[in-house]
């Protein structure tokens, strides 16, 4: 059973090719079951399984574009805790 929160965080200027390169890596690993994010400080490792939600936002604002792609899932420990039944007597 995990505990705790972990979190990575990276924010940088890129190009497009960049960004490109990014988002391949991120849609690789999430076909292979794996994803790891890390940079100097920080890595983390996730394992994407299941039925995963996705949102997707985007915002034109004057001279300032924006897009979320949010993609989440419970892990199955997560998934069993919920499907616990109550018992009261």
């Amino acid at each position: 059973m995990r505990s705790g929160k972990r979190s990575f965080r990276h924010q940088s200027l890129q190009d497009n090719k960049s960004i490109q390169d990014i988002l391949k890596a991120i849609t690789g690993g999430i076909a292979r079951g794996k994803v790891t994010f890390s940079d100097e400080d920080e890595k983390i490792v996730m394992r994407p399984e299941g039925l995963l939600d996705l949102k997707v936002t985007a915002t034109q604002e004057e001279n300032r574009n924006r897009f979320d792609i949010r993609i989440s899932w419970q892990v199955e420990d997560d998934i069993e805790k919920k499907k616990k039944s109550l018992s009261v007597k």
